[in-house]
């Protein structure tokens, strides 16, 4: 089924739509959320409460992509679980090396409304994002938002794992840069 078909289940109040949503984006959200929580019953825990998200946010929202309407909330709510059990020490996994990695270009800018310069960084990145290749955008967004592990994003894009490293800290250091020139950072 569509994403528009789904939507107008939303919409309509059918309980199908979250049958059809896990039919078509589960895996998806699963895997996020393995990628971040290295744990599959607060993975499964996590997707649940994504259909629930989904569930109270549509209507009135009507994401465009939903996919990536999904993915995010999927993304966020595992972060926020992920954070709950690690707020101590951060241990091993997906999320802590990706956070290492662009803590190192982004880190604190040490302004107070941190609301505003998220948003403003956010567009930032993808305005940086959509200045580069589909393949350097894929490997991207493969490793810093869906998590992804460095040996499975180089199956998943048919390079090795040396390339996308190479790829991961060129793309880095351009970041850095480009958010040097706009001053964000």
């Amino acid at each position: 089924m569509e994403d528009s078909g789904i939507i107008e289940l939303f919409f309509a109040r059918s309980e199908q739509a979250i049958t059809v949503l896990a039919e078509k984006y589960g895996k998806f959200c699963f895997k996020i959320a393995m990628n971040i929580l290295s744990d599959r019953e607060d993975s499964e825990e996590c997707v649940n409460d994504t259909y629930f998200r989904v569930w109270n946010a549509v209507p009135p929202d009507k994401p465009a992509a939903l996919g990536g309407y999904v993915g995010r909330i999927t993304r966020n709510l595992a972060v926020s679980l992920y954070r709950t059990k690690h707020r101590q020490k951060r241990g091993g996994g997906e999320y802590a090396l990706a956070v290492d990695e662009l803590e190192q270009v982004i880190g604190g800018s040490g302004r107070t409304d941190k609301e505003a310069e998220e948003r403003e960084l956010t567009a930032a990145v993808n305005a940086f994002l959509a200045g580069r290749e589909k393949n350097e955008r894929i490997i991207f967004l493969m490793r810093y938002f869906a998590l992804c592990p460095i040996d499975e994003i180089a199956g998943q894009t048919g390079q090795s794992t040396g390339k996308v490293k190479y790829s991961l800290k060129k793309t880095r250091r351009d970041l850095k840069r480009f958010l040097e020139k706009e001053e964000l950072i």
